[in-house]
């Protein structure tokens, strides 16, 4: 399944992607995908941004813990 959005590009940056597209032989939005694949598999490999996410995700809890009493 597939999900629809919008991305806004400075114009610099979309023409610049849409060559790095074109010699790569993919369409842009294949260029975006496997960037944002990358992007994510890189971030979750950072120690310290898995850590800071954890210290986030434990303190959401807490708070709908807090506000469903």
């Amino acid at each position: 399944m597939t999900k629809q959005t919008t991305v806004r590009l400075p114009e610099d940056l979309a023409d610049d992607a849409e060559a790095v597209a074109r010699v790569q032989g993919m369409s842009m939005n294949q260029l975006i995908v496997e960037s944002l694949e990358a992007e994510i598999e890189r971030v979750r490999a950072d120690i310290d941004f898995t850590e800071r996410a954890k210290r986030l995700i434990e303190r959401d809890q807490e708070l709908l813990r807090r506000l469903a009493q």
